[in-house]
């Protein structure tokens, strides 16, 4: 925000050098923790130290300090900083807080909906998130992939990549045969109409609770994958109009969450060709096929001389010659690189439970002599329990489905703004529950560390008065009011000739730390920091909004706190963009 000033600042530092014949080295910047001020740092010890290697007998801590107090000097009286000083071998410079704050400000209004965001870096990324299995249930546990998956591609959007947002449902293997045996015994021809997933997750239920109940019928079940192998054509129609039936249902719930994706790749698409990926590997002496009496593998660690047990073994085919998870996952890497041969990183966001899995397919696509294999991600996360940690498993039941979950935010959200504001008309009223209910669902999935379990918790998450989603939409809702309340025009930029409260400043140092944060957020995926900085906004505004009247503030304080609130809620609004949230006009 303040490169400018930076230059500015060295041209003036380097000229000053070269008049004295003093050599320095690159100008390394650095912000001095906010306490009521702003201000920037830099060292000269680097400095002092290439004159000592030169062979001057020199101090060098003491030269660092004569040289900071001399640029010091120099440097005096420089338009827009309140106080120039050195310090034990360090120059400071503290910006004049009034400059400060309007150049924040106007900055933020001027950016608008791209504040905090860096220009196009023309470097391209995948980002592969959800992977739901078809003919299950979409439930919460599948949630936090989708949330979190969508939060990065946001991120990372922000930072300059271009994104490639990618799903990869899982629509073959032994669940969807389950189901396609339980569907054509005891409930073929008929559809689903409604609460798609809901039926279809039934179904899957009801299907290994006969299986269960009935252990003789897995015979039917393995003749099935056998047509399946077979590619019956019978089944495999079935099987594609009951894998449409499970997308659109799919469809329906990234409709509601704001989630959308630019490819689709499927596990089914992927059986073939990794299968084609094994028996290169097997040629180059990297698998070992121990068929018919084993399975193909992987020896790792054997390949590599490693003593210690590091990477095991990986089986990436079956004895039976059919495909794991290994074998597409072979398959879906090169399959993306064919598709988007400029990709410099391809993250896949999976729960860690897949960590060691990742770890040994990448390694595996190393030693196979892939040059972009070292670009491959994996980007783990914990798992969403139910209140009690009760693990979700669609087999047992112990599921909340997403339909459901939205259903009863969107009504709590829904009581809570009849509560606040009656007077809202009833399209506004649905708008601003569902604004925040979903709000509400994808909060609490990103405001933890990426590998730490969420225990889902409606009360927490719909809390209107701690760290949630509600909390921090009312405080763009009340800066809205305030600006709706004063006319709703942007007011120009005018000089600040007024101290500056300390609520100000905490609000003005928050705003000025969305940028990094964001680049923070990108460059180690977690969006985490973008949950804590619109929360801290979101807090920091309620604080100004008591101690700094706004509206009934004389000229020029008014002017200026007018413009800070429309600059609060761009910086809250943009945090919740990130996050995919909306942040509403009204609530």
């Amino acid at each position: 925000m303040f490169e400018a000033e930076q230059k500015q600042i060295e041209e003036r530092i380097q000229a000053y050098a070269a008049a004295q014949g003093l050599e320095l080295p690159v100008i390394q910047w650095k912000w001095i923790p906010f306490s009521g001020d702003w201000g920037l740092s830099t060292s000269f010890f680097q400095a002092a130290a290439m004159e000592a290697r030169q062979g001057k007998k020199i101090n060098v801590q003491q030269r660092a300090q004569e040289i900071a107090e001399a640029v010091a000097a120099d440097l005096e009286g420089m338009q827009g900083f309140e106080r120039i000083e050195a310090v034990r071998g360090y120059l400071n410079l503290y910006f004049s807080a009034p400059e400060y704050a309007r150049k924040v400000v106007d900055t933020v209004l001027e950016e608008g909906d791209r504040f905090g965001c860096l220009p196009r870096r023309g470097e391209r990324v995948m980002v592969e998130f959800s992977q739901p299995n078809t003919h299950k249930a979409f439930h919460v546990g599948h949630l936090r992939s989708a949330i979190l998956g969508d939060a990065l591609c946001r991120l990372l959007e922000c930072a300059g990549y271009d994104v490639v947002r990618a799903n990869y449902p899982g629509d073959i293997g032994l669940h969807v045969i389950k189901w396609l045996w339980n569907y054509q015994k005891y409930h073929a021809g008929e559809r689903p109409s409604e609460n798609i997933t809901r039926w279809m997750g039934d179904l899957y239920a009801e299907a290994s609770r006969r299986l269960e109940n009935n252990p003789e019928a897995e015979a039917e079940v393995r003749a099935l994958y056998a047509r399946w192998d077979q590619r019956d054509p019978e089944l495999v129609a079935l099987w594609e109009e009951t894998r449409q039936w499970s997308l659109d249902g799919f469809a329906e719930m990234y409709k509601r969450l704001d989630i959308c994706f630019d490819r689709y790749y499927f596990n089914s698409m992927a059986e073939q060709p990794g299968k084609a990926i094994v028996q290169e590997l097997i040629a180059k002496g990297i698998a070992s096929d121990e068929r018919p009496d084993g399975p193909v593998v992987v020896k790792l660690d054997e390949l590599l001389g490693l003593d210690e047990e590091k990477y095991r073994v990986l089986v990436v085919l079956r004895s039976d010659g059919t495909a794991l998870y290994a074998t597409e996952d072979l398959a879906l890497a090169k399959i993306k690189f064919e598709d988007y041969p400029d990709l410099v990183k391809a993250y896949y966001v999976v729960d860690v439970r897949q960590s060691l899995h990742f770890t040994q397919v990448f390694k595996t696509l190393e030693l196979a002599g892939y040059p972009w294999a070292d670009r491959l991600q994996h980007v783990p996360y914990e798992l969403v329990n139910l209140p009690g940690n009760v693990v979700m498993a669609s087999r047992e039941g112990t599921v909340v489905l997403l339909e459901d979950l939205i259903r009863e935010a969107i009504s709590r959200a829904r009581a809570v703004v009849e509560e606040k504001n009656p007077e809202l008309d009833e399209a506004l009223k649905q708008a601003v529950a569902e604004a925040v209910g979903i709000g509400a669902i994808k909060y609490p999935m990103l405001a933890r560390e990426n590998a730490k379990i969420v225990t889902f918790d409606w009360e927490t998450a719909l809390d209107f008065n701690g760290q949630a989603s509600p909390y921090i939409q009312y405080a763009h809702v009340r800066a809205n009011s305030i600006l709706r309340k004063a006319g709703g025009e942007l007011l120009d930029s005018q000089p600040v000739t007024y101290e500056l409260t300390p609520e100000e400043k905490e609000l003005i140092d928050l705003i000025t730390r969305l940028p990094n944060e964001v680049q923070r957020a990108a460059k180690e995926l977690k969006p985490l920091y973008i949950a804590n900085i619109a929360y801290d906004l979101a807090k920091s505004f309620t604080d100004f909004y008591y101690a700094c009247p706004v509206l009934q503030a004389e000229e020029p304080v008014r002017n200026f706190r007018l413009r800070l609130v429309m600059a609060t809620r761009q910086a809250i609004k943009n945090s919740l963009a990130l996050l995919g949230i909306t942040a509403p006009e009204a609530m």
